[in-house]
């Protein structure tokens, strides 16, 4: 397996996104330019120009027209994903570190970042129409988060409900009428870093600094599988096709100069969706993964990492002709 390199940041990446059909990649990093690429061949499509801070997330609508951005210059950026041009500019408090389309597209919600004597907050904004007024328009929604922050965000089923995964490791369910918790879970012990459904949504992967992966149903926040591993974990995937879990991480960036590859743990391991056991790993990053992600038809998966490189694994024959003895 010879993965595509894929260079066009020169800061760690922070968050990588398929688009529904699979084949465009949209990048964001710690400096200021998202990148989209073809995920056939690493070709660059273009850049996302404006933000004047680290984008720390991107989220793309199940049509592929509008792409979202939340940086640390305390703006979500609304672009056009033909020609790259801004729509929208809506302001925050602090600090955009999570965002995410509706699957209706009608709604979009971002989190800020607890700073600057600002506490952290989620709003849901409406996005039908948005154009340039959407900065002067009210939010539809906001939820003040006074403790700990968010620090992943997704979309529950029917665009009625929220689920927040926070930094002292809870995760919560919202309801988006009333903007009051419904229930809320405390089975990780560290900041969780990512969280993804699986394909029809019914259950979500979360990856938390505890080391360990989980897997939960999405309407009860039953813990359902737990993958443990001996590093951090900073995101993790679900493949569409097969029973399996992808994860990525390793050691803390700002060890990461102290150590060699071998001893950092940079791979990403594969482990089986229920049977919660390891069967692959697969080498190549020079520092920890920041973000994973399967491709659509579960044929590849991609992985963004500390060194700025993001890679397109195309997995072999041989990993489908695998079989789990039980």
């Amino acid at each position: 397996m010879k993965p595509i390199l894929l260079h066009g940041h020169e800061r760690p990446i922070t968050q990588i996104k398929y688009n529904r059909e699979g084949d465009l990649l949209f990048s964001s990093a710690k400096d200021p330019t998202p990148n989209v690429w073809y995920s056939i061949n690493g070709e660059r499509l273009g850049t996302l120009n404006g933000h004047t801070g680290a984008v720390w997330t991107i989220d793309v609508n199940w049509t592929t027209t509008r792409v979202m951005t939340g940086a640390a210059d305390s703006t979500l950026r609304i672009w056009d994903c033909e020609t790259g041009a801004i729509i929208g500019v809506v302001p925050a408090i602090s600090a955009v570190r999570t965002c995410g389309f509706s699957y209706s597209a009608n709604m979009a919600v971002y989190s800020t970042d607890t700073q600057l004597k600002q506490q952290c907050e989620i709003a849901v904004i409406d996005v039908r129409n948005a154009d340039e007024s959407i900065g002067d328009a009210n939010a539809i929604l906001k939820i003040p988060i006074p403790q700990y922050k968010v620090t992943s965000i997704l979309w529950g089923a029917l665009d009625e409900t929220l689920i927040s995964g926070h930094e002292n490791g809870d995760i919560c369910l919202w309801d988006i009428r009333n903007g009051k918790k419904i229930t809320s879970v405390s089975d990780h012990t560290g900041s969780i870093n990512d969280m993804q459904f699986n394909k029809d949504g019914t259950m979500f992967v979360t990856a938390s600094k505890d080391n360990t992966a989980k897997l939960f149903d999405s309407e009860s926040l039953m813990c359902l599988k737990a993958y443990k591993t001996e590093r951090p974990v900073n995101s993790a995937a679900i493949s569409p096709i097969l029973d399996h879990v992808v994860l990525g991480g390793g050691q803390d960036a700002m060890d990461v100069t102290t150590t060699s590859t071998r001893v950092g743990k940079f791979d990403s391991r594969f482990f089986h969706l229920v049977f919660e056991e390891e069967f692959g790993r697969i080498k190549g990053h020079f520092g920890p993964i920041n973000s994973i992600a399967f491709h659509p038809d579960g044929k590849s998966y991609s992985t963004g990492g500390e060194d700025g490189y993001v890679r397109v694994h195309n997995l072999d024959p041989s990993y489908f002709e695998f079989c789990f003895d039980y």
